[in-house]
Parts: structure tokens; sequence; C-alpha cells
């Protein structure tokens, strides 16, 4: 299985361009969530080739896109054009299954951008307006797909098994 796994803190330059479709685009949060089952994803999978300006590229060819939603996630506009990205294709028919994971967080706070999303696009309003639009459409189409919601506890419990 071939992955292809951004984590939104900063990109990195890719080694080289992506070569045939991948399986699944993992989309997470690094700084949120890489020391706990993110971690177990990323390193479970067969070794991929790291993208970066290949990215959307990666997210085209996927056939499944696994989004973890986290605290940290809408603080990024990385992670959030991504979701646009993902959701375009998904609704493009192309097969494209998405997969959410709400990892600490509520369904909700990703729908109707509360709790620390509520915080984050008060800062994205300042300097991003006009895809502000776009993002907040992106997370509430997103918080109403069918996911999991996971806590710490749960994840913990999930890997001891």
């Amino acid at each position: 299985m071939r992955v292809s796994a951004a984590s939104m803190k900063e990109p990195k330059s890719s080694r080289s361009r992506p070569k045939g479709a991948y399986d699944v685009f993992l989309s997470f949060r690094g700084e949120d969530n890489r020391k706990t089952f993110t971690a177990h994803l990323y390193t479970a999978k067969q070794e991929g080739e790291e993208i970066s300006k290949h990215l959307l590229k990666a997210i085209q060819e996927s056939k499944i896109s696994i989004v973890i939603f986290s605290k940290g996630y809408a603080s990024t506009r990385w992670c959030l054009n991504e979701l646009v990205e993902i959701l375009e294709c998904k609704n493009r028919k192309t097969g494209q299954i998405v997969l959410p994971i709400f990892y600490d967080i509520d369904p909700s706070d990703v729908r109707k951008q509360t709790g620390s999303f509520a915080k984050a696009f008060d800062k994205h309003e300042e300097c991003f307006k006009e895809k502000v639009k776009e993002w907040r459409k992106a997370l509430e189409e997103a918080g109403n797909l069918s996911g999991w919601n996971l806590n710490d506890m749960e994840i913990d419990m999930l890997f001891v098994l």
C-alpha cells in the first residue's frame, strides 16, 4: 500500500515526484498528534515518498484521504487548503473516500468552527478574508461526514490491545 502523509507544521522539500496513485493520503497537524496514534499510522505504512510541491497531485491521486482533526488543525492555512482539495476530489466523484478522525476534539467544533477552531478563525479573518469562506464551508462539510471521535485514553487502549 502506498501512503502519502503530510504533517501540517512546515512543508518539507520533496525528494522525488510521486509515481502512480497513492492508496491513502494522511492529513494531520504534526504538533498536535505526532507523538500519539498518528505516529502509529505514519510508521505502520509502507514507506512512501516525501511530498511537498506535489502535494495536490498526491491528494488527487489518492484513493482514500484520512483527515485527523485536532485542536490545532484549523490554525494552519496549510491544513485548511489541503482539506479544501480533499473535499473537491471527493465531490468530483472520483471515488475518493474521506475518513475524518476527530482526535480529542468534538466534531461540532469542526462543523461550527467553535472552541479552538473559532480562535484560529479570528486570526485568519484578519489576513485571509478571501479564503475564510471556502475554509468554513470545507470544515462544515467535513464535520458532517461519518468518522471516528477519539480521545487520548481510547487511543492508548487501542494500541495496548
